[in-house]
């Protein structure tokens, strides 16, 4: 994870003189140059692409809501609208998804933009292009329209500050047009982040060949607790399973490590993989989401109620983009009346709901990304002894300031060879530990291979063509349960979990998402290429993945815990979240019930429970070990905690230190690299350890046993607090150490002080923590600092829908110093939300500016 922080603040000198300029501007010597970029947001503007005229009503946080009388100039519009206030975001997600990031940012860049040439997201996104729908392609290409005509408006600065510093970093760095394909590239980089256990995966190998055993990975990594966190559904397709055989088609025993040249392909692909940039924020092991549907029977309207807040990195601008989309006259050929959010550069809503439906999602976090370890001959791989030819093309990365770099991507049946670009940017030996095989007899199978040469190839179901942009489309003008799921069904990558409500009262879940069969293994540890019953045998079929309507209990909560119980025939996977979140949400949703009359207030109130669930597990021992002066004093305020991580809480600062170095202490023999997390994982596990104290996991550290280990914990967080925080314990506060600071993906950070003032948001103090259900994540090696944030909130009853409500993480803007910046950022930290008007009446009321967009002439 470490990579990924630090990549962008290696700097050449000749950023000092970006710096120079934003620092000037800043300071209001160059007001103008900031304020050149803001959007137009009143009175008229020619458009050539339109064909008709498009109206934008923004209201007091700048939040769009676009009126046209054509699909088509519906998304024109919404592309210029987009591009007004996410330009550079949207700009430098296609310069990230293209592997174009060394044209700007040198040769520091050249392993990123090397594996995602690899991988090939824009070569996969082109191709998808042919496979949509004729409805969906005109959508794209008006939307690009829309963003070209704002380019054609404007150049250089004009189009954002940052653009400014592009100028000084490298002068000849062009902006060329937006395409169809730059949209639908996007969906890739979203799929990478959501992309499941592929971490893990590389991670339980690199423990293997680190010489820590299996049986004690595999504590590590417990099975899913189905019997204390209900899974989303149960029984029968319609709220089927997960199958848990975790070790399906493995040996018994210990894996045994490959050939030396082997692992150390596999050490160098690993931690190339965990040195990519983020695509949606900075990531967390506690990454996550939230959404819950209550039916009518609960509610005080009749109707249902749907709530929804995925967990994603914390950046500046936010990933969202608030957007209203209404067709003039809804028809069958304008089919859209909707209003939600979306990602600048991708045209329509993600999530949100139109006259007759509200959707949410969370991550399903399915297995959809496998790593095989390959036998290399030549140009050639070795399957069940036969030799295979590789297939292969040329790729040229661009490097500012440097020496273009040429490299041949070779790809196997499997997927393209990781290991590739690896070599490609030249850097081999990172010195991660060396990840293993397959946990089992592929194991062995490795070690016997013949031969020397190694490879690493990547499956992963986003390298195939698929339809999921015709599910944007389909499920914003979806109009019930039935027409909800035919959209659910082309929305191939990322598997979501998709709850659903509608106005006539029903509420449903599905599970949509290409999701393989796998022959032999489980996907848990990296595959032997060479023998083929290790391949995919292909996908799930849509109709048998989990899904419900109407359940007689009421209520459908998802919050990424397992789709559903222990008999379900598919493999989803072995790594889900273990349902600390889901199960409270469930708490708290199943004493609400029972008394009734439930509104969109109480849902927000659920969203910012603060609650650590695996706290319960850990205070009774903190409790009765050995303590002196301040130590002892924090277990005082640990006895009276209601588990509640409030930020103004004394106990929760104490526990939350207390927790990370009692991590520390027990599993040091991991190291930095492979810590354990403090969300939901560790509470599972130290739950377990707590109860084993002659566990390997407490002896020869640097405290021995586990009553040693708790006190030392104790110990160390009480000096730290008084260190940081003051002498008096009472006077501690979570909220001073757990602070949120939006940063900009590109240029915050920099280190360059300027830049970073300049572009990342303003600290605030947060609540909540990593597997609450305010889900604030944070990682413990980096210090208690906000990593992954609830990155919206939205709450909706369908019985008003201009009663709905809504919140962003920062704001409307993309451009620094704006006013709609972050305007959004201190209610977000606070729990409120804005309102969220729906019908043109609400609309207008609550319209503080309105830009019409005509057609040229």
């Amino acid at each position: 994870m470490a990579g990924s922080r630090t990549r962008f603040r290696r700097w050449s000198l000749i950023v000092l003189s970006a710096a120079a300029c934003l620092a000037l501007a800043a300071a209001g010597t160059g007001f103008w140059s900031v304020q050149r970029a803001f959007p137009d947001v009143e009175g008229a503007v020619d458009l050539p692409a339109l064909e008709g005229t498009a109206t934008v009503h923004r209201d007091a946080y700048g939040i769009p809501q676009i009126y046209a009388d054509t699909s088509e100039d519906l998304f024109r519009a919404q592309g210029f609208v987009d591009a007004q206030d996410r330009f550079w975001q949207m700009h430098f997600n296609r310069l990230t998804t293209a592997g174009r990031l060394s044209e700007v940012f040198g040769a520091e860049q050249v392993e990123t933009d090397a594996y995602l040439r690899t991988m090939g997201w824009r070569r996969v996104a082109a191709q998808e292009y042919a496979l949509l729908r004729p409805e969906t392609r005109a959508y794209l290409d008006a939307y690009a329209e829309g963003v070209n005509a704002y380019l054609d408006r404007r150049e250089g600065g004009e189009r954002g500050l940052e653009f400014t510093a592009l100028k000084a970093l490298n002068p000849d760095h062009e902006v060329a047009e937006w395409t169809a394909v730059d949209s639908l590239a996007w969906l890739k980089a979203m799929a990478w982040d959501l992309r499941g256990n592929m971490q893990h995966e590389t991670e339980r190998a690199a423990l293997l060949a680190s010489g820590i055993g299996r049986d004690r990975i595999e504590e590590l990594y417990p099975p899913y607790p189905e019997q204390e966190h209900r899974p989303i559904v149960e029984g029968g397709v319609s709220g089927g399973a997960f199958h848990a055989d975790r070790d399906a088609g493995a040996a018994d025993g210990d894996a045994a490590p490959p050939p030396r040249r082997a692992a150390g392909v596999l050490a160098d692909v690993g931690a190339g993989l965990e040195a990519l940039p983020p695509m949606l924020g900075p990531e967390s092991p506690g990454l996550g989401s939230n959404s819950w549907v209550v039916s009518g029977e609960y509610t005080a309207s009749g109707r249902p109620l749907l709530a929804n807040d995925p967990h994603l990195g914390a950046q500046m601008p936010s990933v969202w983009h608030q957007t209203g989309l209404h067709c003039t006259e809804v028809t069958e050929q304008c089919p859209f009346d909707v209003t939600g959010f979306g990602f600048a550069g991708l045209p329509g809503v993600v999530i949100g709901h139109n006259a007759d439906i509200a959707w949410g999602f969370t991550n399903l976090g399915p297995d959809v990304a496998d790593l095989y370890l390959e036998r290399i001959e030549g140009q050639a791989a070795v399957v069940d002894g036969e030799r295979e030819p590789l297939t292969t093309r040329e790729e040229t990365v661009k490097v500012a300031g440097g020496e273009d770099v040429t490299f041949t991507v070779r790809s196997t049946r499997h997927g393209p060879l990781l290991s590739d670009a690896e070599a490609a940017a030249n850097l081999r030996g990172i010195g991660a530990s060396p990840p293993v095989d397959s946990g089992g007899d592929s194991a062995r199978k490795a070690a016997e291979a013949p031969g020397d040469g190694y490879g690493v190839a990547l499956s992963w179901t986003a390298l195939e063509p698929g339809t999921t942009a015709d599910s944007i489309f389909l499920l914003n003008a979806a109009d019930d349960f039935a027409s909800f799921r035919e959209a659910a069904r082309s929305f191939e990558v990322p598997a979501q979990n998709l709850v659903y409500a509608d106005t006539d009262g029903d509420i449903g879940y599905q599970a949509p998402g290409s999701i393989p069969v796998r022959g032999k293994g489980d996907g848990r540890w990296p595959a032997p290429g060479w023998d083929s019953d290790y391949d995919w045998r292909g996908f799930i079929d849509f109709d048998e993945l989990p899904v419900v309507r109407n359940p007689d209990r009421g209520y459908i909560v998802t919050a990424n815990q397992a789709a559903a119980g222990s008999g379900y025939e598919h493999m989803l996977t072995g790594d889900w979240a273990y349902g600390y979140r889901s199960q409270r949400i469930d708490t708290l949703l199943a004493e609400a019930t029972r008394k009734g009359g439930l509104t969109t207030a109480d849902m927000a109130a659920i969203q910012m429970d603060n609650e650590n669930s695996g706290a319960r597990a850990v205070v009774p021992h903190l409790l009765r070990v050995g303590a002196e002066g301040a130590a002892a004093r924090g277990q005082d305020l640990l006895a009276d905690w209601d588990f509640q991580q409030d930020a103004d809480s004394p106990a929760a600062a104490f526990y939350n230190a207390a927790y990370s170095h009692l991590l520390d202490l027990t599993f040091d023999e991991l190291g930095r690299d492979h810590a354990l997390d403090v969300g939901s994982r560790s509470w599972l596990v130290v739950d377990r350890l707590l109860e084993e104290p002659g566990s390997p996991w407490w002896k020869g550290g640097e405290a021995e046993g586990r009553d040693a280990v708790l006190s030392e914990a104790l110990r160390r967080a009480a000096g730290e607090l008084t260190r940081r925080l003051g002498d008096d314990p009472a006077e501690w506060r979570w909220g001073e150490l757990h602070t949120l600071t939006a940063t900009h993906p590109s240029l915050g950070s920099s280190g360059i002080a300027p830049l970073e003032w300049a572009f990342n948001g303003t600290p605030v103090e947060a609540s909540g923590g990593d597997s609450t259900v305010n889900a604030t994540g944070w990682e413990h090696t980096e210090g208690y600092a906000v990593t992954t944030v609830p990155s919206m909130r939205m709450t909706v009853d369908m019985a008003d829908l201009d009663a709905a409500r809504w919140v962003d993480l920062t704001g409307a803007s993309g451009h620094a110093f704006h006013a709609h910046h972050e305007d959004q950022t201190a209610l977000w930290a606070r729990g409120e939300t804005v309102p969220m008007p729906f019908t043109r009446d609400a609309v207008r009321e609550r319209s503080e500016n309105v830009l019409t967009l005509r057609p040229a002439g």
